[in-house]
């Protein structure tokens, strides 16, 4: 399991210390009783910077949930006209820390098509997905209910986007940092999903851009860079051609 710390390679050279020949991250150098420490894992949200990554998404989170909340009975409404089954999707995925979580979506496909328990990713004409779930998934109006999930805690409104666990643990075992994700709460949208890494998963090496970008988020993370997100979400985050 994923703890939330700061964990140092101790070295004990005269001078300097160096690097060794050790696939691992960096996050720079300090001192412990004098000791030359190499930052190998720092948390990513400290002090002041997780206080306000909170208050961001409970207050904005509220907000967003208040002002979509007509949109959203409407969307239920008809779904549930359109297919037999719920309107609501749910799904088990990990979130903070690797803790398990009940992620909230509309429904965009047929109702048994939850069946299989590998949990096939969508394609390009799905058959699984109904004429209103396309709908749905080409505008992320699907991700709405996700807001009830931020005002829960169980996400934030930017962060790493949280996968499906039979996902989740195929990507965890092919790709080195993957599990790095997990240093901070998903997020309904990211700053992989606003640079067009979104959609379908072709191939682990469209998993590791994403990761790469999750990662990039996480160890830049600032205020600023959230609202910069939430905005390119807005723009360009909404509609994109890999969303189907």
């Amino acid at each position: 399991m994923w703890r939330s710390e700061t964990y140092k390679l101790c070295f004990r050279p005269k001078h300097q210390p160096e690097f060794i020949d050790i696939d691992m991250p960096s996050s720079g150098f300090s001192a412990l009783a004098g000791v030359p420490m190499l930052n190998v894992f720092e948390r990513p949200l400290t002090g002041w910077g997780n206080v306000l990554k909170a208050i961001e998404d409970k207050a904005l989170g509220a907000a967003l949930l208040a002002a979509a909340l007509p949109l959203c009975l409407l969307i239920a409404l008809v779904i549930k006209l359109g297919s037999p089954g719920p309107a609501l999707f749910r799904q088990t995925r990990y979130g903070f820390n690797n803790n398990e979580f009940t992620v909230f979506k509309f429904r965009t496909m047929h109702a048994d098509a939850e069946a299989d328990a590998s949990v096939p990713q969508a394609t390009r004409g799905d058959a699984r997905v109904t004429c209103v779930g396309a709908f749905l998934r080409r505008t992320s109006l699907d991700e709405l209910p996700q807001l009830y999930n931020v005002l829960r805690g169980d996400m934030s409104l930017v962060g790493p986007r949280p996968h499906a666990v039979p996902h989740n643990q195929q990507y965890a075992a092919l790709i080195g940092d993957y599990l790095s994700r997990h240093r901070v709460k998903p997020g309904i949208t990211g700053w992989a999903q606003v640079n067009g890494l979104r959609g379908e998963i072709a191939s682990p090496e469209i998993m590791k851009l994403r990761v790469q970008h999750d990662i990039h988020y996480i160890e830049h993370w600032s205020l600023l860079l959230d609202i910069k997100i939430l905005l390119l979400t807005v723009l360009v985050g909404f509609v994109n051609k890999n969303a189907y």
